[in-house]
């Protein structure tokens, strides 16, 4: 059995359905879906606000390499196109492994394609703060407790500007 976390967000279009239609396209090795955060965008501020959450997923056949497969179909269904002058720039969707376990074990990795655990989700409190309040006794691989992460001074200075909102629903309204 494989178990993987996966991040979305997004910040164009309409991002609640985007995040939505997401989490369809991931089928149904969807365990537990967070809540619906917004949060100030990353890295450049001159975009507008992101929807994120984040997804437990298990199949029993996937590996790593397939979470990654998943993660890039949701995103080009999504009508995600990349721009490589602007890493951080805005997006309909953005899909990310977070981490991955294969039969309990974490997955390591340094493959720069699918760097694992993901190489800045310790640093994320749009990552972190939905992880942890679907999961509060998660660990991050490598990092620790993801409840610990949170505390840390970088994060910490994030977390204020991570905002549930409660009236949004990543399950379906049809």
């Amino acid at each position: 059995m494989t178990r993987a976390v996966l991040s979305l967000g997004g910040n164009l279009g309409d991002r609640l359905a985007n995040l939505r239609a997401a989490v369809r396209e991931l089928g149904p090795g969807v365990v537990q879906v967070s809540g619906v955060y917004e949060t100030p965008p990353w890295g450049d501020s001159a975009q507008p606000a992101y929807l994120n959450a984040v997804v437990l997923m298990d199949d029993p056949t996937a590996t790593a390499r397939d979470w990654l497969t998943r993660a890039r179909a949701c995103e080009t269904a999504g009508g995600r196109v990349r721009d490589p002058e602007r890493r951080f720039g805005p997006r309909t969707l953005d899909v990310d492994v977070i981490a991955v376990w294969a039969d309990g074990v974490p997955v390591i990795d340094d493959d720069p394609e699918l760097t694992l655990p993901h190489p800045r989700a310790h640093l994320r409190a749009f990552v972190l703060s939905p992880w942890h309040a679907m999961c509060p006794d998660a660990e991050l691989p490598g990092h620790g407790p993801v409840a610990a992460l949170l505390d840390t001074p970088g994060v910490a200075a994030d977390v204020a500007g991570v905002s549930l909102r409660p009236e949004l629903s990543l399950e379906s309204m049809e």
